[in-house]
């Protein structure tokens, strides 16, 4: 998963570790504005809750999804679909007055959901219960 992250949304890798007592290893990769996404594998691991869309996932607690707010939902849909993740909601407005959102999935199945909530196209960077900002010079050139 290190490497469709890492070119589904232009990360690098800035760190891998490893817990060998417990056969798990980890990767931290690295927006170019400056926010860190951390992924884990463990030896042995089996696949989890795989929800066809987000109400879906509400029916179980825990982790659902992850969220990033993009600068043009639209685009970055459009960009993780090409760089192979699965339709799970196509854009729309959110019930969040003024914000659109959708959703898909990684080659894993794990949910991520897509935001816009900019105003006049100017960045935030609002923090939201898991979501993260994410902002790139690429993302100005996908408008």
């Amino acid at each position: 998963m290190t490497t469709w992250y890492a070119a589904a949304l232009d990360l690098t890798v800035e760190f891998e570790f490893a817990l060998d007592d417990v056969d798990l290893r980890g990767v931290l990769l690295r927006s170019p504005a400056g926010f860190r996404l951390e992924l884990l594998c463990r030896a042995g691991n089996t696949a989890g809750m795989r929800p066809a869309d987000p109400a879906d996932a509400a029916l179980t607690r825990g982790y659902g999804h992850v969220a990033f707010d993009v600068p043009d939902v639209d685009a970055w849909h459009a960009r993780l679909l090409a760089a192979g993740a699965a339709e799970r909601m196509s854009p729309r407005p959110s019930p969040e007055p003024g914000v659109r959102m959708s959703y898909v999935s990684d080659p894993e199945a794990n949910l991520i959901e897509l935001l816009d909530r900019m105003q006049g196209r100017a960045p935030s960077y609002r923090f939201l219960h898991s979501k993260v900002p994410f902002q790139t010079p690429l993302a100005g050139r996908l408008r």
